[in-house]
């Protein structure tokens, strides 16, 4: 199998491009700025959803499902919620087609079944679900209320990129109501520890909580708590947020609980959430020029077993010794594929399972069951062993857990090594340029510093570090004076 794969340092956004396509986990689709998520792309997504919907439900939340279209009217209550996305908002403003007169074959709007009132395709929920809380949220009984969705969104993307920005998307949204400002903070920074600890244990991304600034910050929200990832290119990925929201939903959709002394009061509110473009940040993380590498904690098929024959009763020896071991791996919960195509030779399989990322190759032929050996490869590495067949299970199952510290530890050795301090404005920019990553340094504070940054360099503020380090500096650009520094890069 020819990967024919753009290597990284010719052209880094092509090779994500090609890469993604090649190794099957999505496409283009006939509808403008979508994608049509495969199989094997759908299953990276499905273990994805599987451990957050673990991790949501062990925090006390709960699944349910809230309209796709939200009326106009509703969309608009929250008015800085409304203005931020109303640019991305795709509307819907009749119910029927008919046959066009004038074009045989051809469809066209029936004028006269325009809506009422016009609806909004959900560019996110914060609306549908506030409005549908005034009628759940009647005491402090009721609270905390903790609610978590599946969905799909629609943002009308001007220029689009498989999984990091598409017109339309999956993800996840957290939507909660508390009794007190605290609950609702505590909550807040707990969803963002969640996401923390999934992208670092699972995606094996190293990632740096922070906060949003005022200018970054989720429309409608008092606070946006984040964690920022490093791709390989030294460009920087929002993998999540989580919202204070404060009382402000409350207030528009008069959301009120009666609390202990029966006097009335607004709820205090957070949402949350992370989508596809997890896998982005996924690939582009740990893979190389062969293909995607996967962390095993998320790899559909961790281990994938080739034969090599020349004739059938070859084929049936190795068959029946692979079957034993493939009993063995299910035990202990490793997934496996015993690639027992005869369509396909070992070379064409070798080169396909690479592209794939699968974490763990075994190879076996007739001379490894005269010698009671497998060849063990790994994508992470691209080294090969020859390992005995005793224990060979528990030696791919102590493997795979290397695989995942190792790959987290390249990922953070990587990130540790771009993270730099910038003290002029010129230093600022060659690190930029030259080396690129996240960069340390003074910022004044002030919203026109930032946006005059932004406009100098492209580099956004991308987050206000929780673990910074208080300490009194002059701003990078206005050497006005600063509290503590803020991480820039440009970004995804």
């Amino acid at each position: 199998m020819s990967k024919n794969l753009t290597t990284r340092t010719e052209d880094y956004s092509k090779w994500y491009n090609e890469l993604v396509v090649k190794a099957d986990l999505a496409e283009n689709s006939g509808v403008r700025g979508c994608m049509v998520i495969k199989p094997y792309g759908y299953a990276i997504w499905e273990k994805m959803q599987a451990e957050l919907d673990r991790m949501f439900k062990e925090t006390g939340h709960s699944n349910a499902y809230f309209p796709l279209f939200v009326p106009k009217s509703m969309f608009e209550a929250e008015e800085k919620n409304a203005e931020g996305f109303a640019k991305e908002c795709a509307i819907v403003t009749h119910y029927r087609l008919k046959n066009d007169p004038d074009k045989p074959g051809k469809l066209m709007v029936d004028p006269n079944a325009k809506l009422e009132e016009e609806l909004i395709v959900r560019p996110t929920s914060e609306a549908i679900i506030w409005s549908t809380y005034k009628g759940w949220v009647q005491s402090y009984r009721d609270l905390p209320l903790l609610i978590n969705q599946w969905a799909n969104v629609v943002r009308w993307e001007m220029r689009t990129r498989l999984f990091l920005r598409t017109a339309e998307f999956l993800w996840q949204e957290g939507h909660t109501a508390h009794a007190t400002r605290a609950e609702a903070i505590e909550e807040s920074e707990k969803m963002m520890n969640v996401y923390a600890d999934f992208a670092q244990n699972f995606m094996a991304i190293p990632v740096i909580k922070g906060l949003k600034t005022e200018t970054e910050r989720f429309a409608g929200a008092e606070e946006t708590y984040c964690i920022e990832a490093l791709m390989q290119d030294g460009k920087a990925l929002q993998a999540g947020t989580s919202h204070f929201l404060g009382q402000n939903f409350a207030k528009a959709f008069d959301v009120k609980f009666a609390n202990q002394e029966g006097k009335q009061e607004y709820v205090w509110g957070t949402s949350w959430g992370v989508s596809t473009r997890l896998m982005g940040a996924l690939v582009m993380t740990h893979s190389d020029d062969n293909g995607l590498v996967l962390p095993p904690n998320l790899a559909p098929i961790q281990v994938v077993i080739v034969p090599i024959f020349k004739t059938e009763e070859e084929f049936d020896k190795i068959t029946t010794v692979v079957n034993e071991l493939i009993a063995q791996f299910k035990k202990m919960n490793i997934s496996v594929k015993y690639d027992d195509r005869t369509t396909q030779k070992p070379g064409f399989k070798f080169a396909e399972w690479e592209l794939k990322g699968v974490p763990v190759r075994v190879a076996v032929g007739p001379k490894d069951l005269e010698n009671g050996t497998f060849e063990v490869a790994r994508r992470d590495t691209l080294t090969k062993e020859v390992i005995a067949n005793e224990g060979i299970v528990n030696y791919i199952s102590e493997l795979l857990n290397t695989i995942q510290t190792d790959l987290y530890q390249k990922a953070l050795d990587y990130r540790t090594n771009h993270i730099t301090e910038a003290n002029s404005f010129e230093e600022f920019k060659t690190i930029l340029e030259d080396k690129g990553g996240f960069i340390s340094a003074h910022w004044d504070g002030t919203a026109e510093t930032e946006e005059k940054i932004k406009e100098l360099t492209k580099a956004t503020i991308r987050c206000i570090p929780l673990n910074r380090v208080e300490e009194e500096g002059k701003c990078v650009l206005t050497g006005a004076k600063s509290t503590g520094r803020v991480l820039f890069a440009k970004a995804y």
